[in-house]
């Protein structure tokens, strides 16, 4: 028994590691493709770094999600817990200003929040 607990440990912490690196991946790739776009006075520059950091998030609230399957105090489950609550709100944030700027371009009114 202690053998596949020692394995799901092993095989969610490189999960973890994974979904962590490629939201830091997109994060940084969405950073200077918008980067490269404010320079080129691109309307869209906003939009894309928006969306880019939304993907980003994705990743790594998945891996906080993921984290919660090998915490083993209470005390780490409040601290994933309060990471997982931050990120949501944060990509909810975002979503929901993607939602207002896709209206703008498109001419339409932004919802209220």
């Amino acid at each position: 028994m202690l053998f596949l607990e020692e394995t799901l440990r092993n095989i969610v912490d490189l999960a973890i590691l994974l979904f962590e690196y490629i939201g830091v991946g997109i994060i940084i790739f969405a950073g200077i493709r918008g980067m490269i776009h404010y320079i080129k006075r691109d309307p869209n520059t906003k939009l894309l770094l928006a969306k880019g950091l939304a993907m980003g998030l994705e990743f790594k609230l998945g891996s906080e999600i993921l984290r919660t399957v090998v915490v083993r105090k209470l005390s780490e489950i409040y601290i994933v817990a309060g990471i997982i609550v931050l990120r949501a709100i944060l990509t909810i944030l975002i979503h929901w200003e993607i939602k207002n700027d896709e209206g703008h371009l498109m001419g339409g009114e932004a919802d209220s929040p």
